[in-house]
């Protein structure tokens, strides 16, 4: 019985994490960035794209599960410290219920950027590289395992 139980925690926790990927709206010629240019995505030190375009942050509540790996490796804060984040910066940052509507902002919006699950992903947005790589490659950033 307490093995099923361990067993049932692990899965869950597994479940839990999420592989990520970084979307663009498509007009954003932005392919690729590094971790260094995604951690001032995420402090809000990145105001405007090389092209001009100002950036807009959409993100999923921070206290969903789904943002557990952004919290973990992108943010490196607690729900709420990112909430403080998002409130000091109102027109950088837009909170959203799902990935479908992180991807309608991001459409509509041409220098927005957003998270999602991989799983996500539809032929409206242009997904960015990190670090060289994909999401499901290995050694991808924001792998959730």
């Amino acid at each position: 019985m307490c093995a099923l139980g361990l067993f049932l925690l692990s899965a869950s926790a597994i479940c839990g994490a999420r592989d990520l990927a970084l979307i663009v709206n498509k007009a954003n010629a932005v392919h690729t960035l590094t971790s260094s240019d995604l951690g001032k995505l995420a402090n809000a030190s990145l105001p405007s794209w090389p092209g001009g375009s100002k950036v807009t942050f959409v993100l999923r509540d921070p206290t969903t599960p789904a943002m557990k790996v952004a919290l973990e490796k992108i943010f490196g804060a607690t729900p709420d410290k990112i909430k403080s984040l998002v409130a000091a910066n109102p027109s950088y940052f837009a909170i959203v219920n799902s990935d479908a509507d992180v991807i309608r902002l991001v459409e509509s919006i041409p220098g927005a950027v957003g998270l999602i699950d991989v799983y996500s992903i539809t032929s409206g947005v242009n997904v960015v590289k990190l670090n060289g790589k994909l999401p499901l490659e290995p050694g991808y950033v924001l792998h959730g395992n």
